[in-house]
């Protein structure tokens, strides 16, 4: 992800106020999260094998929920934005991630 990038085109293609000065600041945030909780995933796998006392069993990543949530939340932000649904404004948004 190139932080500077998403930032820089967000703050050129949405009105400059205060409210949405604010949601780009948390777009941004739910981005880094986002990531990280990618890594995690990547690191751990899309499984995970916990261990209680005797028992044994294994679960889907508990990430990859959160990664859902934050994923819903970062698309109510970019409807937010206003952005025109054309092919060419999500293939611009698509590069820079």
């Amino acid at each position: 992800m190139n932080k500077a990038k998403i930032t820089k085109f967000l703050k050129e293609n949405v009105k400059a106020t205060p409210v949405n000065q604010e949601k780009i600041e948390r777009y941004i945030n739910l981005l880094d999260i986002y990531y990280q909780l990618d890594k995690a995933i990547k690191k751990d796998g899309v499984t995970v094998t916990t261990e209680n006392g005797a028992q044994k069993f294994t679960k889907v990543h508990p990430a990859i929920s959160e990664k859902n949530k934050i994923n819903a939340s970062l698309l109510n932000i970019e409807k937010s934005f206003g952005f025109d649904e054309s092919p060419t404004v999500i293939l611009e948004r698509r590069e820079l991630l």
